[in-house]
């Protein structure tokens, strides 16, 4: 009887420490969602808009769409909120979970990570919360930007947490620590990092797997690290910022790593170069395999798929080009004109695009060029088109300022 019972606490412990995590840019922070049997092209108007709602606050960070409810923040007055929203537009639960940035661009800009019954959000001043999915009551919340004594680049805090089987990391730079994680049902520290200098990124961490290695790949406005998760250590870095190209102490690092088999991809904007590294095969380092000048990705994410990449570039902060690159080698294989750059994720073989000009493009991803198969234009909300799409049953979630807009894209 012992043993039973020991082996159900056992087993309740697993599951709660795996639940299903649903977060930006889907299950692997990759730009690819799992949906399938969705359109392979829209009517002149766009796909059937089947829910708009207002009042969420402005912002340019994604929705969540688990069981039926979306989650997503925005700035009402000076303070960063979360809303649950039912596919009828009501909205069941709203509260505050932190002060918004108040500087520059101060729009919310994280979004909300699903683990089970908890949503995890930080605001635009690292306040980061553990929140009751169903109620909206807030579990616990810790000032992780306050704690860790963060040093600031130009835009606060657009990190979303990432969920590590029981941990919550976050990323807070500056001369105390780079990263830490805490306990993701209580909030207590469990570990941080030894500080390599830098402020914040824009970035979010990810999870690293292959060939028996398993690293956290997190980002300071610096650096690139590799992270064990049950300890936090130091696995190896990489040096990105090179003070004699960026003469400001840190990058304006926004794009999360991409990585295929022991390959690293990291972009930004700015006329930055872009680096390929490659990991050795014990895990234990990193070298550059190619540098790249024109795949400077500006904030929108760029998608791996079938041996090429595929994103846009930054020209200026207005403009931008879409860009295939070879994933081997880094020859540049097309660059495309499309209004200008902007985000893009990937589902059922399709490339989702949506640029800042707010039209949004059904494209196939191929090689020999940039086609938009079908398009269509938001024309409700104000302020940036930053948000990325997201994408799950059936259905393509957009933000735009104030406005969350919802379109069925499943196949009839």
């Amino acid at each position: 009887m012992k043993k039973f019972v020991l082996g159900f606490i056992f087993t309740v412990f697993i599951f709660s420490v795996n639940a299903q995590v649903t977060q930006w840019r889907g299950p692997n922070r990759d730009g690819h969602f799992a949906d399938t049997t969705l359109l392979q092209s829209w009517p002149e108007s766009g796909p059937e808009l089947i829910l708009e709602v207002e009042k969420i606050g402005k912002g340019f960070s994604s929705p969540i769409f688990v069981d039926g409810m979306i989650y997503t923040t925005g700035m009402i007055d000076t303070l960063d909120y979360l809303s649950a929203i039912n596919l009828e537009g009501n909205i069941k639960w709203q509260v505050s979970y932190g002060r918004s940035w108040n500087k520059s661009f101060p729009d919310t800009r994280s979004t909300p990570t699903v683990d089970g019954e908890r949503i995890y959000v930080q605001s635009g001043t690292g306040r980061l919360a553990c929140i009751n999915r169903k109620t909206g009551n807030e579990i616990w919340a810790v000032d992780v930007d306050k704690d860790f004594e963060t040093e600031y680049h130009l835009w606060g805090n657009s990190e979303t947490p990432l969920i590590v089987d029981d941990k919550v990391i976050c990323s807070p730079g500056g001369e105390k620590t780079s990263i830490v994680a805490l306990d993701k049902m209580t909030g207590e520290l469990v570990w941080q990092t030894k500080s390599l200098g830098g402020p914040r990124a824009y970035a979010s961490a990810t999870m690293y797997e292959f060939n028996g290695h398993r690293f956290i790949l997190a980002v300071i406005g610096t650096h690139l690290m590799a992270l064990q998760p049950a300890t936090g250590e130091i696995t190896w870095s990489y040096q990105y910022h090179n003070s004699e190209k960026w003469p400001q102490n840190g990058l304006i690092w926004t794009n999360t790593p991409v990585y295929k088999d022991n390959n690293i991809f990291l972009t930004m904007g700015y006329n930055y170069h872009a680096v390929m590294l490659e990991m050795d095969s014990l895990g234990m380092g990193v070298t550059e395999k190619f540098t790249d000048q024109t795949f400077d990705n500006h904030h929108h994410g760029v998608i791996y798929h079938n041996g090429y990449l595929y994103g846009s570039n930054w020209r200026d902060n207005k403009r931008g080009k879409w860009v295939c690159m070879k994933w081997d080698s880094g020859e540049i294989i097309y660059v495309n004109d499309w209004d200008t750059k902007g985000a893009m994720v990937m589902a059922d073989g399709f490339l989702y695009c949506y640029n800042e000009k707010g039209n949004i493009g059904l494209v196939k991803p191929d090689p020999e060029g940039f086609e938009v198969i079908s398009q269509f234009k938001i024309k409700k909300g104000a302020g940036p088109h930053w948000a990325h799409p997201f994408i799950a049953d059936g259905k393509l979630l957009i933000r735009h300022g104030s406005v969350l807009m919802v379109y069925d894209i499943a196949e009839k």
